[in-house]
């Protein structure tokens, strides 16, 4: 596994690296499928063909499932690399500094490693299933507010405007229990967040693999919790997260059920 760590935290960085040098400069930004809300650059496409470059080397018979569409080895596999070479792409596009890259390693339908790299902070945090998670090699824990009006959350909205409206009820519920809710922006950097303490819960709808598959691990081995917003077992291909300190999951299950 080591490895594949070793292998997965370079990738994250080169693709940091060349994310970092782009940062404010100019660049070509696209629309995904028509939609003004969800963005993609040409800094996302460099991103990803970088890793992929670099994990298909390093591993010629693996997977890569990745957001802008990149593939490694179309052959069967029980491993697959899951990859968001930019997550946060609104937020660097508009010059916002939240975003991170996203690699996460599922061996069998089981994430077994992840790695989140923030190239602004260059914060790399790392796990490893059963291992631990790492934030530039210290381990990290999860926070220890106890209840939801000790508690800072942090939320994202979908693309859709279906989506949006549906995560607006749940808004307003959980604004009004906690001390604050933030938007970053960025699932993955929020996942990490949540499993370094500086965030006690987060949830967030219509989510895809690539944002999750690392950070979930994360906030796992962190001592956190994941589930979907029923406490329900977590999948990366499911459509709803809530990742939390353990001590107010509960709490905000019940305030996203209107409770």
């Amino acid at each position: 596994m080591q490895d594949f760590r070793t292998v997965a935290a370079a990738a994250a960085q080169q693709a940091g690296t060349i994310i970092a040098d782009a940062y404010r400069t100019d660049f070509r930004v696209d629309y995904k499928e028509g939609a003004t809300t969800n963005l993609v650059t040409e800094v996302d496409r460099r991103a990803e063909a970088a890793i992929i470059e670099t994990l298909s080397r390093a591993f010629p018979d693996h997977r890569i499932l990745a957001e802008e569409g990149g593939e490694g080895s179309p052959q069967a596999s029980p491993y697959q690399w899951i990859v968001d070479p930019l997550d946060g792409t609104t937020n660097f596009a508009h010059g916002f500094p939240a975003f991170c890259v996203s690699i996460g390693l599922e061996v069998e339908g089981r994430v077994v490693l992840g790695v989140v790299y923030d190239p602004l902070r260059r914060e790399l945090f790392e796990a490893e299933a059963g291992k631990g998670a790492f934030l530039n090699g210290e381990r990290l824990r999860v926070s220890r507010a106890a209840t939801l009006e000790q508690s800072l959350l942090v939320t994202g909205f979908a693309y859709d405007q279906d989506g949006r409206r549906g995560n607006l009820e749940h808004f307003s519920r959980l604004v009004l229990r906690s001390q604050g809710i933030r938007r970053t922006g960025s699932a993955a950097m929020d996942l990490c967040y949540v499993a370094s303490g500086r965030i006690d819960g987060f949830w967030e709808m219509k989510l895809c693999p690539w944002d999750v598959a690392a950070g979930s691990l994360i906030v796992v081995e962190a001592g956190g919790v994941i589930t979907d917003f029923a406490g329900r077992a977590f999948s990366i291909y499911g459509h709803e997260v809530l990742a939390s300190n353990g001590l107010v999951h509960q709490a905000m299950v019940e305030a996203l059920a209107g409770r």
